[in-house]
């Protein structure tokens, strides 16, 4: 709070009048939206807890505490209620000064702490089936949403939106005691029909045998995390695809939107399913690193990560499947199969027919490649099983993202800014350049002298990595063909792209925590 404030009156200027839409609110709503969504995962025990399960993931270890099921679910969600309310009152105060952004005080606060209390409830309630958790929690609190904002769009009054949330909460309070007394005495109900579920399995799957331990590993890795990304995919598309239904939602804009919506929620998603990428086991208290279990098993630093690489290969690969088959199927029963395809021939007439194709080819791979790079960009931090270095980690990257926003708009309004940057922009992509390949030669040399990777998987992995530039970069020439762009800037983003340091860094960190 006190930097978003000394940022206000040192950086912006105390007299600057600032909107909630302007870019430099960055700086103000970017931390109060991290730590939102921070509290709801703390305080509904989701960062601990399968939400694509059935059973729930309120802990386990706390059923045998000597205390009743109501101040189980009662603590967490007081505790919770509290620090939303403070949260939000306190952003409010702050936005009115120094910001001076007027906002209200009472039923904001409200509204975030019940939106709290019901993630807490659906989180800690047993389903029938896996994912109907996420389906049901999404479904709820986007009608709690909707209905707050057409109240705001209405210009309804404080008190009738005061009178409006604050029964929920007693009302979320019965719903978690009761949610937690079906968890506590370890009710699951099964709506899956027994024998389907095992159909390929029983006397068969005892025994089957693993060829070998990599195999195992590779099994276990996909059963643990290689679900998780799908199924947030499958359960995303339907609604995506539910607005073009909507009668008069059949303009090509609106079906632009929700196709690129639709290209992004994959690479989206895999933001969160990356957390549990690298996670030692999503149901204990410990949950960073490797597990001594994991540790102990007749598999080297380098094998773990490859079966945690491959895994997240066919992570992606179902995904995308899912979204490739429900493009075209949402399209068509939708009735608007057309205005693409017509989108599609404009393109072709613009860009001549080879050019076009080799266009959304790139575009798709580049999803794909985004989606599998946003799954393993941070498995190096999160295998370190350091906790201080990973939440320095997540603290740091909330305020990339404060400074890249303010910057961004202290650009767009500054002329000589725009100026000095268009003149150097080259050599900011060098050194980008510098530093990228400086670090992987550094993480090349620990591999080597650690005898982590072999040299002839060194010279393997380089060789791969060169050809993949060489191949991004001989593309990007073809199908760029101008002189107005260097070959060398192509060149230097072509390196850019392709993932090499922080990816080659996870097999140090796995070392460094499985040895320590």
């Amino acid at each position: 709070m006190l930097f978003v404030a000394a940022f206000k009156l040192v950086i912006v200027g105390p007299e600057t009048a600032v909107e909630l839409g302007d870019g430099r609110a960055t700086a103000l709503t970017v931390p109060w939206s991290a730590l939102f969504m921070y509290f709801l995962a703390v305080f509904s025990f989701g960062l601990t807890g399968d939400l694509a399960g059935r059973q729930s993931i309120y802990p386990a270890r706390m059923f045998a505490l000597p205390v009743t099921t109501a101040a189980l679910a009662g603590w967490p969600m007081l505790y919770g209620t509290a620090a939303m309310a403070i949260l939000t009152l306190s952003t409010a105060l702050l936005a009115r000064w120094p910001w001076g952004i007027d906002l209200p005080l009472i039923w904001p606060a409200l509204l975030a702490a019940v939106f709290l209390a019901w993630t807490q409830v659906l989180t800690w309630m047993p389903y029938g089936l896996r994912g109907l958790r996420v389906t049901f929690t999404v479904l709820w609190l986007v009608t709690l949403d909707t209905v707050v904002i057409l109240a705001i769009y209405n210009e309804v009054s404080e008190p009738l939106m005061i009178a409006f949330l604050a029964p929920q909460l007693p009302l979320a309070y019965l719903a978690a005691c009761f949610a937690v007394a079906r968890a506590r005495r370890g009710e699951v109900p099964d709506w899956w029909f027994r024998g389907v579920g095992r159909i390929g399995t029983g006397s068969r799957r005892r025994q089957e045998h693993f060829l070998s331990p990599a195999r195992a590993q590779l099994w276990f890795e996909w059963r643990r995390h290689g679900r998780s990304l799908p199924w947030l995919v499958a359960i995303l598309l339907p609604f995506e695809f539910a607005l073009l239904f909507i009668p008069g939602n059949d303009t090509p804009r609106l079906v632009l939107y929700v196709l690129i919506a639709v290209l992004l929620t994959p690479p989206v998603m895999a933001g969160f399913a990356a957390a549990t990428v690298s996670k030692a086991n999503p149901h204990s208290r410990d949950s960073y690193g490797v597990t001594p279990f994991t540790a102990a098993r007749p598999l080297t630093s380098a094998a773990l990560i490859a079966a945690k690489l491959k895994m997240t290969i066919w992570s992606t690969v179902a995904a995308w499947l899912l979204v490739l088959i429900a493009i075209p199927l949402g399209l068509f029963l939708s009735g608007t199969w057309q205005i693409v395809t017509d989108r599609i021939r404009q393109g072709i007439e613009v860009m001549g027919t080879p050019r076009a194709i080799v266009l959304m080819l790139l575009v798709l791979a580049a999803l794909m490649a985004s989606t599998w790079k946003k799954l393993v960009q941070s498995l190096y931090i999160g295998l370190t099983g350091r906790e201080w270095i990973i939440k320095t980690n997540g603290f740091v990257a909330l305020s990339f993202v404060v400074i890249i926003a303010s910057t961004a708009q202290w650009i767009h309004d500054d002329d000589n800014v725009q100026a000095v940057l268009w003149d150097s922009w080259q050599w900011i992509l060098v050194v980008l350049v510098v530093f990228k390949m400086s670090a992987a030669v550094w993480i090349a040399t620990r591999l080597f002298h650690s005898r982590l990777l072999s040299d002839r998987t060194l010279v393997t992995g380089a060789a791969c990595w060169l050809v993949a530039v060489l191949a991004l970069y001989g593309l990007l020439v073809w199908w760029i063909d101008t002189s107005m762009i260097p070959n060398y800037v192509i060149a230097l983003f072509a390196i850019l792209a392709i993932p090499l340091a922080r990816l080659s860094a996870a097999p140090l960190a796995l070392a460094w925590n499985r040895h320590r």
